[in-house]
């Protein structure tokens, strides 16, 4: 599989791969986010699935990819501790606001800060209408979390902070974007980047959560573990996803695309959450998939 994904890259048939697999990272990664969200405490859902994927990567990181090549550790230490303060950042937010207010600030300054670092890192540019597309896209999912901000009535006393760190978290998910990015493309075998991944990735929320999982009452232990392995399954699909979509085709692109999943999101909040919805949110949220049609076709 490996040699076959390796053929596919600059060609049209990676590109159309890349956007299929953005796309389907824009939707777990909306499930993934409600997971974490959830009834459970965000801090809690997190190093469950955390701990979850890595003890599902562990025996393919050891025993069936090829072993990473000397210059990917200081990648991977770098990556890292990308990850980590994303985490961090992403707990507290959800800590503090309402999922369908808190989402979408955190998706809508990941695409843009992204479109620049692939610039910088990797010379890739976008045209004027590409931009024009940027540009409604994040003006959609501002507006949506705005609405959102306007309308909801839970966590109203601690919205403020929370949007303060969502921005934060934003540009932290712009920044492993596009980090994960050239890791994966500095890797030889893109498998071997992946599974060695989810596996450094998964150590430090469990550890850094441990006081609260002994404080936790039994009871709740057994629906936690379960939204664990069911997240991690989900974020081997959504960030693994999107990662070999960085290295088949454009990284600004697939990460616009990404952002698309401040929808279904909109709609997970709804269908699971109990979030109000309504016409106006129909109409941001049309606004968004607009925004990332523009940038597609324009490309």
């Amino acid at each position: 599989m490996t040699d076959w994904l390796i053929s596919l890259e600059g060609t049209d048939a990676g590109q159309n791969l890349a956007i299929a697999l953005a796309l389907a990272a824009a939707i777990l990664h909306a499930i993934f986010g409600a997971l974490q969200k959830g009834r459970h405490d965000p801090w809690l859902s997190r190093a469950a699935i955390d701990a979850s994927y890595g003890i599902m990567a562990a025996p393919f990181a050891l025993f069936v990819v090829p072993w990473p090549e000397p210059h990917m550790w200081p990648i991977f230490a770098v990556v890292f501790a990308i990850h980590v303060a994303y985490k961090v950042l992403q707990a507290m937010a959800y800590s503090r606001g309402a999922y369908t207010v808190v989402y979408p600030v955190v998706r809508g300054t990941g695409p843009l800060f992204t479109v620049i670092g692939a610039w910088i890192l990797f010379g890739e540019t976008f045209n004027a209408t590409q931009w024009f597309g940027v540009a409604v896209l994040v003006s959609g999912i501002y507006g949506l979390a705005l609405y959102n901000l306007r309308t909801i009535t839970v966590d109203r006393d601690t919205l403020v902070p929370a949007l303060f760190l969502a921005v934060a978290t934003g540009a932290f998910v712009a920044l492993y974007t596009t980090v994960d990015a050239y890791g994966i493309r500095a890797a030889a075998d893109p498998f071997t980047f992946l599974a060695w991944f989810f596996l450094i990735d998964s150590i430090f929320m469990p550890v850094w959560t441990w006081r609260r999982w002994s404080a936790l009452p039994r009871d709740q232990i057994a629906g936690l573990m379960r939204r664990g392995v069911i997240g991690g399954l989900v974020a081997f699909a959504s960030f693994g996803g999107i990662m070999l979509a960085t290295r088949l085709g454009s990284v600004g692109q697939a990460a616009v695309l990404r952002e698309t999943s401040t929808v279904f999101a909109a709609l997970i909040g709804w269908l699971m959450l109990g979030e109000s919805t309504g016409p106006r949110r129909v109409a941001l949220m049309t606004l968004i998939a607009s925004g990332a049609v523009i940038v597609q076709l324009a490309a």
